[in-house]
């Protein structure tokens, strides 16, 4: 069996108010209903968890103009972490990851709220780690500009042991609720943290009781070698959006060496693919509707240009669209990406026709197809399972919580339910 979420690649954003089946438009912008619609469709599917991506910037990288931002409202975004009470509300497995970007938020900010979520979904939340990219998002928060790649990891490894210090402020036993002698919690098992590093420090303890995890499950996507050994350091989940079940093997095995270098094991780490599976009746029929999408987004230079600008905050319109793109994988932003582009020795216009946003393989066909491919690439992949980055619709969804899903599970390629309460041990069931 493998394991199954989703990437909301826009968070809590704007999803499909321009698209059919997209239902009531400006009552889903902002509003609970839609997402809270989606995970427990997924929940009915078995799914692991859903990833709400998040950015706190509106970009205006590209030409200098929130154009290409605001016009498609792709770039739209709304705090998830109110959200997350909401869609638990409605659910009771299903694992609620939010992303939280380290750079910007102190680590007793972070650890206090993601203990506080534990409690508000029963044991049911993940934290999303980031470090965020953008210089125009750092200057949000009062630096004048971000800061360098590898070293935004190397606080972050940090961050991460601040925060999970404070997580274990509270002994096992501390929290007593003893009617009997009026005890709420016993002083003796609740300490300082006291922590001190290069780039953080916090005294601690927590003033918030352990929620019913511990510890939040912790998600990561990294594909440069300081996000691999930040995820195999920390993380729970691993995303990845290698391209080819080659790559993809590659990556889990990279991961797995990681973790036995850091002193756990690979089965401690469920490493998950990007995936954006196309659906009809008949492969013919998939194969035409893919034919269609790869045609617009082939059309869409610009915007596909300004999609490449945000995540690396390199203004692509400065370059010759006929000229091979040089090599920019020094870039502050997605490292491991540009350099993917610079190896293809193709030009700008050709690599902007061709990108699609995050897909490891092409799934397309009917039901019974693409589980299929799903099977085959996981079985040579030796990966944990795949993670959809479809655009959230309400037809996108029902096609694979209600089409997709159950073939899955009649192959047994995925759980029929839930053995445990919890967010982690779910994870870690398989």
């Amino acid at each position: 069996m493998f394991h199954m979420g989703w990437f909301l690649t826009t968070g809590f954003g704007v999803y499909g108010w321009n698209q059919p089946w997209s239902g009531n438009v400006r009552s889903d912008v902002g509003r609970p209903d839609l997402f809270v619609d989606t995970a427990t469709s997924l929940e009915r599917a078995g799914f692991d968890y859903l990833m709400f991506e998040d950015s706190s910037v509106l970009p205006d990288v590209f030409r200098g103009s929130f154009e290409s931002s605001v016009r498609g409202g792709q770039a739209v975004r709304f705090d998830p972490m109110p959200l997350m009470p909401l869609v638990a509300q409605a659910t009771s497995r299903i694992g609620i990851v939010a992303t939280a970007a380290t750079t910007f938020y102190p680590p007793f900010l972070a650890a206090r709220l993601y203990q506080t979520l534990d409690h508000l979904t029963d044991g049911r939340i993940g934290i999303n780690l980031v470090t965020a990219s953008p210089h125009a998002a750092a200057q949000n928060y009062g630096l004048e500009k971000h800061v360098e790649h590898d070293l935004r990891y190397e606080m972050a490894d940090e961050w991460m042991q601040a925060v999970d210090a404070l997580w274990g402020s509270w002994e096992t036993g501390a929290l007593q609720m003893d009617e009997s002698t009026g005890v709420f919690a016993d002083h003796t098992k609740i300490h300082h943290v006291d922590f001190e590093g290069r780039f953080y420090r916090t005294r601690g303890p927590l003033n918030t009781p352990p929620g019913p995890q511990g510890r939040p499950v912790i998600c990561q996507a990294g594909g440069s070698p300081a996000g691999r050994n930040l995820g195999a350091t920390h993380a729970d989940t691993i995303i990845s959006a290698v391209v080819g079940v080659d790559a993809m093997k590659a990556y889990r095995d990279d991961i797995s060496e990681r973790l036995l270098a850091v002193g756990r094991k690979p089965s401690d780490v469920k490493v998950l693919f990007l995936v954006a599976p196309i659906l009809a009746d008949t492969d013919a029929e998939a194969q035409e509707k893919r034919d269609r999408m790869r045609a617009a987004q082939a059309a869409n230079i610009e915007g596909n240009l300004a999609a490449m600008s945000y995540f690396t905050s390199m203004d692509f319109s400065k370059f010759d669209l006929d000229a091979p793109l040089p090599d920019l994988s020094e870039n502050n932003g997605h490292q491991s990406t540009m350099a993917d582009f610079a190896r293809s020795g193709k030009t700008l216009r050709e690599i902007a026709a061709n990108h699609r946003t995050i897909e490891s393989i092409e799934l397309c066909g009917t039901t019974e197809t693409v589980a299929g491919q799903m099977a085959e690439a996981m079985e040579h992949a030796g990966g944990d399972g795949f993670l959809i980055a479809s655009p959230v619709t309400r037809k996108n969804v029902a096609e694979i919580a209600d089409g997709l899903a159950p073939v899955l599970r009649r192959k047994g390629l995925i759980r029929s339910g839930y053995d445990y309460a919890h967010f982690r041990d779910n994870l870690l069931a398989f």
